[in-house]
C-alpha cells in the first residue's frame, strides 16, 4: 500500500466522500555521495549550533521566521496547526472547467485519489460524470504547510489530482515576433508531412533516461576494471534553407536505418582476440545488479 500523503473529504454541492491521496509518480535517479578525496570517507553535514558550539538533535529544533537581520519570530508545530484552513481536511470543489481549455504549464505534482469504503458510490458518480462531460474539478487543498489550487480529473483506473502553480508563479514567456515571419504553403505542407511521418500512439514505456543507463553501465564497468568509451554525439549542421532541411528530414525518415558503427577500439580488440572496452550505453544485466557492490562516487 502506498503512503498516504493527505486524508480527508472531497465535497461538491451537498455530496461528501472520504478520500485519501498518494503520490502518482516518483523520480528515480542514481545519486552520488560526497567523499573525502584523501581517505574516501563519506562526508556528513551535522546540524551545528555556532553559539552553543555543539551538534544539535532534531528534537531541539524549532521553526523561526527572520523578520529582520538575525531577528526571528518562533513557531511551534501546535501553533502552526491552529491556523490551518478548512482545506487541510476538506477538499471542496470550487468549480468545474473544461480539461481541453487547461494549459499543462500550470500542472505541478501528480497524485492518485482513492475513495474510502463509505465514499465509493459518490466517487464513481463524480468520476463518470466528469469523464463523459470532459470537465475537471478545481479545488483547494492544504498540505505540507501550503494551500494548493488543484485540478481533479478522471483517469484510466480512478481519479487523479494535480497540484497547480498559481498564476503569479508562472513566468512570462519572451515575446517572439511571429507576426513578421511569412510561412509559405509548401513549407507548411512539408512540415505537416514530417509530423505525420513521426506520428505514433503515446506509449510512455518506450522512453527511457539514457543518461541514467550510461551511469549504471559506467559503474558496472568500473567495478569490473573495464574502460569506458565515450558516447558518440550527433553532428548538427546549420540550417541554411528551411525547405531543403524539411525535404532532407522526410527523405531520412523514409530511408532504412543503418547498422550501428563499430569503433576503432572495438575493431582492434576483436582482431587481437581481446575483450573490447565496455560501452557507456550498455545496460547492466540482472545478474550484475545482484552481484555488484554498492559504490559511492
Amino acid at each position: 500500500m502506498a503512503t498516504t500523503v493527505w486524508k480527508g473529504h472531497l465535497t461538491f454541492g451537498l455530496i461528501s466522500m472520504p478520500v485519501r491521496m498518494f503520490a502518482a509518480a516518483r523520480g528515480e535517479r542514481i545519486s552520488f555521495n560526497q567523499l573525502h578525496k584523501e581517505c574516501h570517507s563519506r562526508l556528513k553535514q551535522p546540524l551545528f549550533c555556532p553559539v552553543c558550539n555543539r551538534n544539535v538533535e532534531r528534537s531541539e529544533i524549532v521553526k523561526g521566521y527572520e523578520y529582520e537581520k538575525d531577528q526571528y519570530v518562533l513557531f511551534s508545530e501546535e501553533e502552526l496547526d491552529k491556523i490551518e484552513p478548512a482545506s487541510a481536511r476538506v477538499m471542496e470543489i470550487l468549480e468545474f472547467v473544461k480539461l481541453s481549455e487547461m494549459d499543462p504549464l500550470y500542472f505541478d505534482s501528480s497524485y492518485y485519489v482513492s475513495p474510502e469504503d463509505a465514499g465509493v458510490k459518490a466517487y464513481q458518480l463524480l468520476m463518470k460524470a466528469m469523464e463523459e462531460s470532459g470537465y475537471g474539478a478545481i479545488a483547494k487543498l492544504t498540505m505540507h504547510q501550503r494551500e494548493h489550487i488543484v485540478i481533479v480529473r478522471p483517469g484510466t483506473r480512478g481519479m487523479t489530482l494535480h497540484t497547480m502553480f498559481y498564476s503569479n508563479e508562472i513566468r512570462a514567456a519572451e515575446s517572439v515576433p511571429t507576426d513578421k515571419i511569412e510561412i509559405k504553403d509548401q513549407e507548411k505542407k512539408l512540415a505537416q508531412q514530417l509530423i505525420e511521418s513521426l506520428a505514433a500512439p503515446f506509449e510512455p514505456q518506450k522512453y527511457r533516461d539514457e543518461y541514467q543507463e550510461n551511469l549504471r553501465a559506467m559503474i558496472s564497468a568500473k567495478l569490473q576494471g573495464q574502460q569506458v568509451t565515450e558516447v558518440a554525439q550527433p553532428h548538427l549542421a546549420p540550417v541554411i534553407d528551411l525547405m531543403e532541411a524539411l525535404k532532407k528530414s522526410l527523405a531520412e525518415k523514409k530511408a532504412p536505418a543503418a547498422a550501428p558503427a563499430v569503433t576503432s577500439a572495438e575493431a582492434a580488440a576483436v582482431s587481437a582476440g581481446k575483450k573490447p572496452p565496455s560501452r557507456a550505453v550498455q545496460p547492466i544485466s540482472v545478474q550484475q545488479k545482484r552481484t555488484g557492490r554498492k559504490v559511492a562516487g
